[in-house]
């Protein structure tokens, strides 16, 4: 259904060192800056998108929002979410937990504010 996803930054250079480092504890690869300057993470026909706002005001994030990542097995979602603490982000909601499904889920908010969340399939 999605082609993309775009998220604003207020500052580039923070965001690829944050994201280069939590796409690469999934086992992906760091991100391409294209001509018109946006962070761009493709894996499996899908795209995260980073840039500044082109209307020129602030970036900032959405209430409400979350932006959900799948990974590979529990380890890569512990490891993705030590790299995205190390690199800038917070965790938030509940540490790195199993939920009564059996999937392993983590919460960080990159450095602008923006909630993401990676989970592992259910073991069960």
């Amino acid at each position: 259904m999605f082609t993309h996803i775009m998220i604003g930054s207020n500052d580039l250079e923070r965001s690829k060192a944050f994201y280069d480092a939590t796409f690469v504890a999934l086992g992906g690869q760091p991100g391409e800056v294209d001509a018109r300057g946006r962070l761009i993470y493709s894996h499996s026909g899908g795209r995260l998108m980073i840039t500044t706002p082109i209307d020129g005001n602030p970036a900032t994030f959405a209430n409400g929002g979350t932006i959900g990542i799948a990974a590979a097995s529990r380890e890569y979602v512990q490891a993705w979410h030590d790299a995205g603490e190390a690199h800038g982000g917070k965790s938030i909601e509940t540490p790195p937990s199993e939920r009564p499904n059996g999937a392993f889920v983590a919460y960080l908010r990159d450095p602008d504010g923006n909630k993401l969340t990676v989970r592992s399939q259910p073991t069960k």
